[in-house]
């Protein structure tokens, strides 16, 4: 996955290492040339200095074929210039901004942009939904440790009841719409087709949670 990352800061550049450490090709933009120090030594990625928002240094770091846009700049107005550009003018998949002024929410939320703060787990959080994109969290507690995601059951679970997806310590089933009407379901309570059913999950199982739902029955 190709991953642009506007702004090299401490957020940024851990990131970036993360990523590029599971063989992701990532490139950091960041208008101050001292940040690439953040970066190791040997960091695979690239780095390109300019502007996020300014459209020929997206394109050179290469925005018209990315997979994800992440701007975790200092400042709110250069990440929703940045988000949205990246979001409108080069269509770019997922998109995702780091805020510090919750008042701007909205806009953000208006343009359909999903926001992180909190800075302890800002990567984390960021990280997750980069690459588990169908499940991104509902609502998060703590730190972001624990999260509740909503998912669709894949058809071949039909059948199955619902208190068998439940892992202890990890994932537990605790609400599903079925029909549009929402139900705290039973221990006997079997998987319907169209079921959308939440999860409270532990964010390390995020990942097992998306193996068991993207499971296709007999592989």
């Amino acid at each position: 996955m190709r991953v642009i990352i506007a702004g090299c800061g401490r957020v940024g550049s851990t990131l970036a290492v993360q990523l590029a450490a599971e063989g992701h090709d990532v490139r950091l933009i960041d208008r101050l040339p001292r940040t690439r120090r953040l970066l190791p030594t040997g960091f695979p990625g690239q780095f390109h200095e300019g502007n996020g928002y300014s459209r020929t240094v997206l394109e050179s770091a290469g925005i018209e074929h990315a997979d994800a846009f992440v701007a975790v700049t200092s400042g709110d107005n250069s990440n929703i210039v940045s988000a949205r550009t990246a979001k409108e003018t080069y269509r770019v998949p997922i998109v995702l901004a780091r805020i510090y002024d919750p008042r701007r929410a909205d806009i953000y939320r208006e343009l359909g942009i999903p926001t992180i703060a909190s800075v302890r787990w800002t990567v984390h959080q960021i990280h997750q939904m980069l690459l588990h994109r169908h499940l991104t969290p509902e609502l998060t507690f703590g730190n972001g440790e624990t999260l509740l995601v909503r998912s669709q059951l894949p058809a071949y679970l039909t059948g199955r009841r619902l208190t068998e997806f439940d892992v202890d310590g990890e994932i537990r089933v605790v609400e599903v719409t079925r029909g549009g009407r929402s139900i705290v379901p039973a221990r006997s309570t079997p998987a319907e087709p169209g079921d959308l059913v939440t999860f409270a999950v532990a964010a390390t199982a995020l990942g097992r949670l998306r193996g068991f739902l993207d499971k296709e029955l007999g592989t």
